[in-house]
């Protein structure tokens, strides 16, 4: 019944810091962002989603930062950046803009990774010379460019405007989801994660997902509901990797393949068998495993020593697809 913000014991609780700053925005918004790794190392830069924290990426953060310079940032209004005034893609792309330009050095660049909302972010930033100068690659986990609410499929009725009317209302309703309980995590399981997912993988993602303030879901919510990126997606022309879970609600698979062959340099397409919406959390191997794959290419990097884990673990079966 705790309204704790994540998990504090096990594999998804997230690590401590090396250090954390301040990213101050385009119109003043104050960005938490938290540093993990050596300083000299290859720059991998994380953004979460909607409703979620910088603890949505514990598991790939601890899997990384003994070989990268790994950041996380929590976006305007959630986990411990303040909320603001402002609630736009514009304002998304400004403020990766921000966190790029505050902990990368002069001439350095950084693969840039986003979840759901954080995928939109780039997207929208995409266009912007300063991500161009600073991204070298990268990937759209679990995300789509437009269409978001016609295409989710939370609820199990036929495709059209009453179900496209009822699922708005319901992603962006104003009632606050309160602690985390037995029957909240049930629905939070259903809506978002695939049917097999772990009870500590679960947890994880109800006290996330649970600690966002009621205001900011809600306002973000009404952003995502008039989504149109499609137009951004073709600017994105840094070398771009994309998953997606094959039992994902809330951006189906369909996002996905459109991503896939939309982008004018996409570099692959990963379906995770039987997974839902929160693919960093549900198969966390997979998802580690394209960001060191990215950095390996794109950062000249090299990672001894590890297996790419998500190849051997049958609750991540991958589908590789090349565009």
């Amino acid at each position: 019944m705790s309204r704790l913000m994540h998990v504090t014991s096990g594999p998804y609780a997230p690590p401590v810091a090396r250090r954390e700053l301040v990213a101050v925005s385009a119109d003043g918004a104050r960005l938490h962002v938290e540093v993990h790794g050596d300083e000299g190392a290859p720059a991998v830069v994380l953004a979460h989603g909607w409703t979620c924290s910088t603890a949505f990426w514990a598991a790939q953060i601890r899997a990384l930062a003994a070989t990268h310079r790994v950041v996380a940032y929590d976006q305007r209004g959630h986990g411990r950046s303040p909320a603001a005034r402002i609630h736009s893609t514009t304002a998304l792309a400004d403020d990766l803009v921000a966190v790029l330009e505050a902990v990368l050095a002069p001439g350095e660049r950084a693969v840039v990774a986003g979840h759901s909302m954080g995928g939109m972010t780039i997207m929208a930033a995409a266009g912007r010379p300063e991500f161009a100068q600073r991204a070298a690659a990268a990937l759209l986990c679990s995300t789509g460019s437009s269409r978001l609410v016609a295409e989710a499929l939370v609820l199990p009725v036929r495709a059209g405007r009453v179900r496209t009317r009822i699922t708005g209302a319901v992603l962006g309703a104003r009632a606050p989801l309160g602690p985390v309980t037995p029957v909240g995590k049930k629905v939070l399981k259903y809506a978002t994660m695939g049917p097999g997912s772990a009870p500590d993988k679960v947890e994880a993602c109800a006290r996330i997902v649970h600690a966002c303030p009621t205001g900011v879901r809600h306002a973000w919510s009404q952003v995502l509901a008039g989504l149109d990126l499609d137009a951004d997606v073709a600017r994105l022309a840094v070398p771009t990797a994309v998953i997606g879970g094959t039992a994902d609600r809330l951006t189906p698979i369909v996002h996905a393949r459109g991503l896939a062959a939309a982008l004018p340099n996409c570099v692959g397409l990963t379906e995770l068998t039987g997974m839902g919406h929160m693919t960093p959390v549900e198969a966390p191997e997979a998802v580690t495993a394209a960001l060191r794959e990215l950095a390996e290419l794109h950062l000249g990097t090299t990672d001894p020593g590890t297996t790419d884990q998500a190849t051997t673990d049958p609750a991540t079966t991958e589908k590789e697809k090349t565009p």
